[in-house]
């Protein structure tokens, strides 16, 4: 799908996203078809792909490549009807919020969203597509996903099979492992797991209703976060 990389930093973090050992082996495109999954060739794929590669550590942006494999595969086993190259924005840009660039005090998935709505708007999507690929990554962690329209909720189904396992039974074994294969782990549970720690007791209060307070309890004993009952006994309400 993509262009030469337009510099050596680009092209090894291909080759260490792509698990390979050598510079000269890096490949100069994502696979136009795997497990029968295409991915639309286009400006705004190619974008979304260079903002990937510049700001995410290897294991993130093959992350980020399973769960549009994983997405897509879910959906088809589902027969969802689905705009695949909104899903690949979506799934390519979901965790640009754990990213030094784009990391900040609004929950990651926010942070994310409004990330690639500022890379994709400047490129020209037009808006109403723009804001399907904020809603797929804002909502990404979250049960609501489940009930909105294939490119959103694929965002969060594709990441969920690839962090917790969850509907891998959907996904035969072959394909599995060509995803795989073609994108490989590279130690994603403890990465992430540190990754998203960090984020989270570096924002606390950004982290508190979604997974990542999971994280952070269990990667810092001392992470404390204000609560919804002492806000509403603070309420200025006389009773």
């Amino acid at each position: 799908m993509m262009a030469h990389m337009k510099s050596t930093r680009r092209a090894f973090v291909i080759a260490q996203a792509a698990g390979l050992c050598s510079l000269d082996a890096a490949p100069s495109r994502v696979p136009r078809e795997l497990a029968g999954v295409r991915v639309a060739d286009s400006k705004y794929t190619r974008i979304a792909m260079e903002a990937l590669l510049d700001t995410s550590p290897g294991f993130l942006v093959n992350h980020a490549m399973r769960t549009f494999y994983f997405g897509a595969l879910i959906g088809r086993h589902e027969k969802m009807q689905c705009d695949m190259e909104l899903l690949f924005l979506a799934c390519a840009l979901h965790d640009l919020g754990l990213t030094p660039k784009y990391e900040g005090s609004r929950p990651f998935e926010i942070q994310g969203a409004q990330a690639a709505r500022q890379i994709l708007s400047s490129a020209g999507l037009a808006a109403g597509k723009t804001q399907i690929v904020w809603d797929g990554i804002a909502m990404h962690p979250h049960s609501m996903s489940e009930f909105r329209q294939p490119e959103v909720a694929l965002v969060g189904a594709g990441a969920g099979a690839d962090v917790v396992g969850g509907g891998l039974d959907e996904i035969s074994h072959d394909d599995l492992q060509a995803v795989l294969q073609a994108f490989p782990r590279l130690d994603f549970k403890r990465q992430f797991v540190k990754n998203c720690g960090e984020i989270a007791n570096k924002f606390p209060g950004a982290a508190k209703r979604t997974f990542m307070r999971d994280i952070a309890e269990r990667t810092n004993p001392a992470y404390k976060v204000s609560n919804i009952c002492d806000a509403i006994v603070a309420s200025s309400f006389a009773e």
